[in-house]
């Protein structure tokens, strides 16, 4: 869980053509004002910010090489480092460090993943679960979903949608151009009959766990906020119940969920 607040988009898709094109055209550039463009940059930070400088101009390098081996070595770590139901490697906006701590955290490395990360965490302790970015882009093995924390009494407002097994914190996914609270404020509007006070919401936090009720290897990332409403809490027709659940129910929600209400009772805000 991380607790900061930052807008992410979903991959565009884009014909085979055009992907092999751009690929050509960004080899041959890389070749050709690479070398003087690092260089150039390497002077420029050094008369600038010194030594300290030239450190976070090669450390930004590093991470742009890192999620460029995660692209072009996805199917190989894919083979070699985890498990049938694992978490993928290949999202263009994350390192190999940071799908190598979400399969560790799943506990779907191989035995060669799992040397692997040994090897890493005697360089620097917990590299991979450190190094796991909450903010890469969405993807299929990534759902980015918002969550509505309304508290009252110590317990917390849940919903069951219709064919569910389980209970669920309100939201829900966003729309194409939707901002954070756009989307909230459209699901809970929908789902539950109210309207949210837009000035009221406050950013609690980012919760990431794998996803209930869908294929192996995906996970739902929940970006929760607090805040006021107007109107009569009524359940839409898609919704089969409406609950108020306290920290003794965590085994009634999703997986996410459960990591929500163990943050909430540290808190001291659900018991």
């Amino acid at each position: 869980m991380i607790l900061k607040k930052q807008e992410t988009l979903p991959n565009k898709k884009s014909s085979p053509f055009v992907g092999i094109l751009l690929f050509i055209v960004s080899l041959i550039l890389l070749i050709l004002t690479g070398p003087l463009g690092f260089l150039y940059g390497i002077l420029y930070s050094l008369f600038t910010k010194g030594f300290r400088g030239i450190g976070e101009y090669l450390l930004k390098i590093a991470v742009s090489i890192d999620q460029l081996g995660n692209v072009l070595m996805q199917y190989l770590l894919n083979a070699l480092w985890v498990k049938r139901g694992g978490y993928k490697f290949g999202n263009r906006d994350e390192t190999i460090s940071s799908a190598l701590g979400r399969n560790k955290r799943l506990g779907t490395l191989t035995r060669f993943g799992l040397a692997i990360d040994k090897i890493l965490d005697t360089l620097d302790p917990n590299h991979s679960l450190n190094s796991i970015d909450y903010y890469i882009e969405p993807s299929q093995e990534v759902l980015d979903v918002l969550a509505w924390i309304h508290m009252a009494d110590n317990r917390i407002l849940c919903t069951r949608s219709s064919g569910k097994d389980v209970y669920y914190i309100p939201g829900g996914k966003r729309e194409p151009g939707e901002s954070d609270t756009q989307a909230l404020s459209r699901e809970i509007k929908e789902e539950l009959q109210v309207t949210l006070d837009i000035s009221s919401l406050k950013f609690m936090g980012i919760f990431e766990a794998r996803a209930h009720g869908v294929q192996p290897g995906v996970m739902v990332r929940m970006k929760c906020y607090t805040g006021g409403y107007t109107g009569e809490l009524c359940p839409d027709f898609e919704i089969s119940e409406m609950v108020w659940l306290s920290y003794s129910d965590k085994n009634m929600v999703a997986e996410v969920d459960k990591l929500i209400f163990d943050f909430l009772n540290k808190k001291g805000y659900l018991i």
